[in-house]
């Protein structure tokens, strides 16, 4: 227990030392974009290669991309039909932002932390949590909202190779289906690089905090809020008690409870929400997704 504890209290400092520091304005949040194309591109890759180097591929394994997909498609679902009532602004938020998982900058570093273990299972569910995010998410909304009737695969799957954490994904993938081992002198040099991508992810959560909210946006923050915690807690209530292998009952459990993924905040601020409004939405939640997780793990005994 008290491991728990300062593990959860190691990552909240990680994250209240950013934010302390930009309200110093020692560092802006600029400097957070900075911090995020260096752990897209360097630290997040680094990180999968050392989780995925000794996986095992197993094909129950593999049902995690689709089922990623499937809770995607289920999200913007609900959050369609019941924002049917509200202007088209409103829906797309909660479309946006009621959908998809922040992996990469929150739930892997996350697992680093507390059960590195679940890290492999937790990257294939990434793959199908990407596909959505690269650009599934966007047409199958638009195709909701009438702005769209044609459907282009080819851009997603480009879209998809533009992404440094799916490629590596992929490639990983590939090399330990094949049963191949990356040379140990190889996982050495990259080391030191995956194991700064918890600290640099947590830090840049910091930065990005933003605790402004518009009086008037404070019932819509509380709706999409509600929508997408209400769904969260179905989903890891019906995997809880469903016959689920179970390596990966607790997987998915954990993620369901994922905060909201940065394309879900850029899209809605694109549909015409205040940025202000977004911006509280994705800061609270990500400081609500961590004591959630935090108990899945403890509720599996995994922390």
């Amino acid at each position: 227990m008290g491991n728990i504890v300062l593990n959860a209290a190691g990552l909240f400092a990680m994250i209240f030392l950013g934010y302390f520091l930009k309200q110093l304005k020692v560092l802006s949040k600029a400097d957070g974009s900075i911090l995020s194309k260096i752990i897209l591109n360097v630290t997040l890759p680094a990180a999968i290669i050392l989780n995925l180097a000794a996986m095992q591929v197993q094909v129950s394994a593999l049902s995690l991309i689709v089922i990623a997909l499937i809770i995607t498609i289920v999200q913007i679902l609900f959050a369609f039909f019941l924002t049917k009532n509200e202007s088209s602004t409103l829906q797309q938020f909660a479309m946006y932002c009621g959908s998809g998982f922040n992996i990469g900058n929150f739930a892997i570093p996350f697992a680093q932390s507390f059960y590195p273990l679940g890290i492999p299972l937790i990257s294939l569910f990434d793959m199908g949590n990407s596909i959505m995010l690269a650009g599934g998410t966007t047409i199958f909304i638009e195709f909701l909202i009438g702005k769209r009737t044609t459907f282009e695969p080819g851009k997603i799957f480009l879209n998809l190779l533009r992404s440094p954490t799916f490629t590596i994904y992929l490639v990983m993938l590939i090399i330990r289906s094949a049963d191949w081992r990356i040379p140990e002198a190889a996982l050495a040099l990259v080391q030191p690089i995956g194991i700064a991508n918890t600290f640099l992810s947590m830090f840049m959560i910091g930065l990005f905090l933003d605790f402004r909210l518009p009086k008037h946006t404070t019932p819509t923050v509380i709706k999409i809020l509600s929508l997408r915690y209400g769904l969260a807690f179905v989903l890891f209530a019906a995997f809880y008690v469903l016959p689920i292998p179970v390596l990966l009952k607790p997987v998915l459990c954990l993620l369901v409870f994922a905060p909201i993924p940065l394309f879900g905040v850029i899209n809605s601020v694109i549909a015409g929400m205040e940025e202000e409004a977004v911006g509280f939405v994705s800061s609270i939640s990500f400081l609500i997704s961590m004591p959630l997780m935090t108990g899945v793990l403890m509720l599996f005994g995994l922390a």
